[in-house]
């Protein structure tokens, strides 16, 4: 386990483009009540806010997830970051995964997702990124959307319409991904760029949240308590409650504020 980061209340940061925007936000992990160790690790450093569920044994996966974050928080205290510096910095943390081959004989490997300040076209925007099963939400006035796809079995039998999203949760095959971050294989990240609004939420987890609260459950936590710290405790506290069968990991992410440049009439 690598935490990165921890929480704030008041943080201002200027995007390329000019807008400011003010964020608070909050970060947490526990190991949970069936597990040894806790192989999941994080950053909440902005630019990036990022979830990483190793896998491959106790000790592989909190290699493979410490490698990630680590390499994701390299650019911490930039305004902003793009794919090409994300992509770049998984492809390192593979490099890095590879030099510690003596702790797996099999490899490591792990889940990331995330969300990440950037901007398009002049407008800030969160630059939201999974590989895995690891999960992305907003909520944005009392709705609250899944804004990541999961790479794994179930999601595929999902997609075919062979099973439902109720069934796909307790199928036996609930914790087969498809893709990963590590085992020697080239990273392959989906993104997807959102508005950064004033009073959004994210809400950045590990499968070890989503194992145990159905998104209403989640919902019912982010909108009882407006804010992050309090949100993410109680999204921690109740997975527990219901069993924590797995490491649990969330971040929170409130947009405070959004203020754009004003135009000079020249």
């Amino acid at each position: 386990m690598t935490q990165i980061g921890n929480g704030n209340t008041r943080f201002r940061v200027t995007l390329p483009g000019g807008a400011e925007v003010r964020l608070a936000w909050s970060a947490m992990t526990h190991t949970g009540l069936r597990r040894e160790v806790n192989e999941d690790s994080f950053v909440a450093q902005p630019p990036v806010f990022a979830v990483a569920d190793g896998m491959g044994g106790h000790a592989a996966g909190d290699f493979a997830s410490a490698a990630v974050v680590t390499r994701l928080a390299e650019h911490g205290g930039r305004d902003a970051v793009g794919t090409p510096e994300i992509d770049q910095s998984l492809r390192l943390a593979v490099q890095d995964m590879g030099r510690g081959a003596g702790v797996t004989d099999e490899g490591s490997g792990t889940t990331v997702t995330g969300a990440a300040l950037g901007s398009i076209s002049g407008e800030p925007a969160w630059l939201v990124f999974n590989i895995g099963d690891s999960r992305v939400y907003r909520l944005v006035g009392g709705v609250l959307e899944q804004l990541t796809v999961d790479h794994s079995i179930v999601q595929e039998l999902v997609d075919a319409g062979q099973i439902t999203r109720d069934e796909a949760d307790s199928h036996p095959h609930a914790n087969v991904i498809t893709r990963a971050v590590g085992f020697h294989e080239a990273p392959l990240p989906d993104y997807r760029a959102i508005a950064i609004e004033p009073g959004m939420r994210l809400l950045v987890c590990s499968d070890g949240l989503t194992k145990e609260l159905t998104s209403y459950g989640i919902r019912h936590f982010l909108l009882a308590n407006p804010k992050a710290e309090p949100a993410a405790r109680a999204l921690l506290d109740a997975a527990l409650g219901n069993g924590g069968r797995d490491n649990v990991t969330v971040i929170v992410v409130d947009v405070i504020a959004v203020t754009r440049p004003t135009a000079t009439v020249g």
